[in-house]
Formats: structure tokens, C-alpha cells, sequence
């Protein structure tokens, strides 16, 4: 198995539009084994199979998006394939795997090309899931996964009382759901899309409701009516600040998204009144053995169980639409770009 004298790929390039300004123009290349990085420390060549759409590569495509280091560059945070090339000793030839994180898309050619070169330490071995099932799951379920390991690592169970996820229709958001309850958490989803209300009840959510706060422009309170035991918030913004303020004693909240804002407007009381814990979740720079740690409950105790219901798939000539539709939040659950054959 060798990298093929040509090969498909979708290139990102950064184009001049007017004197003070540019756009960034994704389009189908054919390109050659010289396309791939180099690398010093060992590395892995990868027949990608599967990629997914997350807001990130939206982001890489959207001029001033910040998150591409350089363009031209390969979008598609996931990779999930079959390796090709190993120069690593716990990595063979003809493996399945799965890369994510780390600079993948954004720093170094991602997943939206037939094939990826990326450093052994950032790969994991698959054993039981598919590329298209670890695809699926991708940076999205993986945060998911660690948001769900954080609350129970803080001694949240479900006899504690409900858990919130906001934007519990986004791809972070309805996997929480899914792996929520099944782990015997009465989940309560707040999603804005109506539409959304029998997938997430279809994924375990005991009550579908809206938007936190329900005013947007209301004055947020320092605390309000205590009513979670934990929450997964993949919002951020004033709905991280609500979901704070009415988080139940000793509680806990797992943040992992900013799509309602940067900024996060509160007070102290939640912590030093109510002893909240706010969590932190990052899964772009995860050590590598505690993201395989990760991955192989993925396939095991956290595995989703309702992953089929979640996945859209496209192929890759077509990403372009499913990243506008993301980047306008009209995309609900997952979405798996088919890599293999969809140029």
C-alpha cells in the first residue's frame, strides 16, 4: 500500500477580492505525494475514508475565520481511514484509525483529501468502531465523550437530578444527549430548532425545551432558581452565564462551545454560594494517551448508542454546502463527508 503518483483533494486558498480584502475559495485539486508534509518525528499516511463537517471548518473556509495558521490549506478536522504508511512501531500498515485535534485542518492538510500525512502521536488505533462510525463520532463525539467523563470524574449520578445540554441539536450537544441517557441521566435539551424536538427525544432527552435563558435581553441573575445537577454547555455566552446561576449545590457544568459568545458575563456567587464547578473542555490539544484512553471508552462504556439516528452523510464534493449550512447553524446532529470515492 503506497500513496498514488496523483491524488484528490479540496484546497482552501486564500484569493485576492478587493484592494483590502479576500476570500478564501475551496475547490477540487489533483495533487501529488510531494503535497503531503514532511516530517522529522515519525509519521502516519492515511487512505482517508471519512472526514465530517464541524464549525471549524467552516471557519477555515471564511475569511478572517481565525483559525488557519497559512492557506492554502486542506480543510476537514477528522480524519478516518485506513494507514498506508507507518513509521511508527505501534501502528501497522492496513490499520484503521483516526486522527483529530491538534493542528489537523487548520496548522497541516486535514481530511478533506484521498490521502493525509500526520505524526504517529496524534493517531488512534481503531479496534471495534468503523471509520465511518469514528467519523461520525469525530472531534464532536469525542467532546462530547470528555464533557460526559468530566462530570462523572466530579461525582455527578443520576440520582443527583436533571442535566441541561444546550445546543443539544449541534453535533456536541446531541451526542451528549445520547450518551447522557444511557448512562441513566434524566436530560433535559435545549435546543432554539423546533424541528429538532423528535430527534433529541428519539436520543434519550426527557424534555425538549428552548433556549436558555428564555430572554436573551433580560438582566442575567447572579443566581437564579436552582434546577440542574450538571449541564453540558456547548453554547457559552449568557447561556454558560444562566446555566451557572441555576446549576444546583456542589454541582457542575462541562463547557466546551462558544457560538453564543466569547464573553461570559456572571458573578462569583454560583461558585462560592452554591460550590458550582465550572469544567473546562478542550480536545484540540488532549494528550495523546488520554485521548486513546478516551477513544477506546468511545468503543466500549461511552460508545453512542444511537449514532445512526444522528448522521447525514455527503460526499466530499459536496462539503461546501453542508459548511455554509453550518456556519449558519442549520445543521442538526452530525454530518459525515465520504471521503473514498466522493470526489
Amino acid at each position: 500500500m503506497t500513496v498514488p503518483s496523483s491524488f484528490s483533494a479540496l484546497v482552501a486558498r486564500e484569493v485576492a477580492h478587493e484592494p483590502d480584502a479576500s476570500r478564501i475559495e475551496l475547490a477540487k485539486e489533483t495533487v501529488d505525494e510531494t503535497f503531503l508534509p514532511r516530517r522529522d518525528a515519525p509519521a502516519v499516511t492515511i487512505a482517508v475514508e471519512y472526514s465530517s463537517v464541524n464549525f471549524k471548518d467552516a471557519l477555515a473556509i471564511t475569511p478572517k475565520g481565525g483559525v488557519v495558521r497559512d492557506y492554502p490549506i486542506v480543510p476537514g478536522i477528522d480524519i478516518a481511514g485506513t494507514v498506508v504508511e507507518s513509521a511508527a512501531d505501534d501502528i501497522s500498515v492496513g490499520q484503521k484509525v483516526v486522527a483529530h485535534g491538534y493542528d489537523i485542518g487548520t496548522g497541516q492538510h486535514g481530511g478533506y483529501a484521498e490521502y493525509a500525512r500526520v505524526p504517529a502521536d496524534w493517531v488512534v488505533p481503531l479496534t471495534t468502531l468503523s471509520t465511518r462510525d469514528a467519523a461520525a463520532i469525530g472531534t464532536a463525539g469525542f467532546t462530547a465523550a470528555m464533557s460526559v467523563e468530566a462530570l462523572l470524574t466530579h461525582g455527578i449520578r443520576p440520582d443527583d437530578g436533571p442535566i441541561v445540554v444546550t445546543g443539544a441539536s449541534g453535533g456536541v450537544g446531541s451526542v451528549s444527549v445520547d450518551l447522557l441517557s444511557a448512562a441513566g441521566f434524566e436530560v433535559h435539551a435545549s435546543s432554539g430548532k423546533k424541528d429538532a424536538v423528535d430527534l433529541l427525544t428519539s436520543l434519550g432527552a426527557a424534555h425538549v425545551i428552548g433556549r436558555l435563558p428564555e430572554d436573551p435581553d433580560a438582566k442575567p441573575r447572579p443566581l437564579g432558581r436552582a434546577e440542574w445537577a450538571g449541564a453540558v454547555d456547548c453554547v457559552g455566552g449568557k447561556t454558560l452565564a444562566h446555566v451557572l446561576s441555576t446549576t444546583r449545590y456542589a454541582g457542575a457544568v462541562a463547557a466546551s462551545g462558544l457560538t453564543g459568545g466569547a464573553g461570559l458575563a456572571t458573578t462569583v456567587l454560583p461558585f462560592i454560594l452554591r460550590g458550582v464547578a465550572l469544567l473546562g473542555i478542550d480536545s484540540v490539544q488532549r494528550p495523546i494517551e488520554k485521548r486513546r484512553a478516551t477513544w477506546q471508552q468511545l468503543e466500549s462504556t461511552l460508545r453512542p448508542r444511537r449514532l445512526d439516528q444522528l448522521v447525514t452523510e455527503v460526499p466530499v464534493s459536496n462539503v461546501h454546502a453542508a459548511l455554509d449550512d453550518i456556519s449558519r447553524g442549520g445543521v442538526t446532529g452530525r454530518t459525515v463527508v465520504a471521503v473514498a470515492g466522493g470526489f
